[in-house]
């Protein structure tokens, strides 16, 4: 019987334009979904023809801790920007889950992502949580390597 491998979720760095930004605590919308169309032919009662339709990817959500600058500005300059000035720069970036031996053990790739949402953290006195930010990034698909 095949060994099957399994990989701890916590273990993930996110790279951004190839450059490596350990600091996310948690990642969602790693996901593909291809929807079907179904067309009722006229005398068959038996079933429904059903054929692939287009594939949607949902927001890319990436938390982390309040750390550095550099995401909150290219966001800054998607808002503020113009065409003209080059601020809708779409960037390429990678989900990479590490085994527990310290290698890469699975890649996904994210094609042509912009941050459609910035969320600060939520500050309350007497808490004592991290201060965590939010972002979401549209994309033009993923691919799994």
């Amino acid at each position: 019987m095949a060994q099957r491998d399994v990989y701890p979720t916590y273990r993930f760095w996110v790279e951004i334009d190839s450059v490596t930004e350990a600091t996310f605590s948690e990642c969602s919308g790693l996901q593909a979904e291809t929807e079907v169309v179904e067309w009722e032919e006229g005398g068959e009662n038996t079933f429904r023809h059903r054929f692939l339709g287009r594939t949607k990817y949902p927001n890319l959500v990436l938390k982390r801790g309040v750390a550095s600058a550099e995401l909150w500005t290219w966001y800054d300059t998607i808002v503020h920007g113009s065409i003209k000035e080059g601020a809708l720069k779409r960037r390429n970036l990678s989900v990479v889950l590490y085994g527990y031996g310290g290698m890469a053990q699975v890649r996904w790739n994210i094609e042509g992502a912009l941050i459609v949402k910035w969320a600060g953290p939520t500050l309350k006195t007497g808490a004592n949580e991290t201060a965590v930010e939010t972002i979401e990034l549209a994309h033009h698909g993923l691919k799994r390597a």
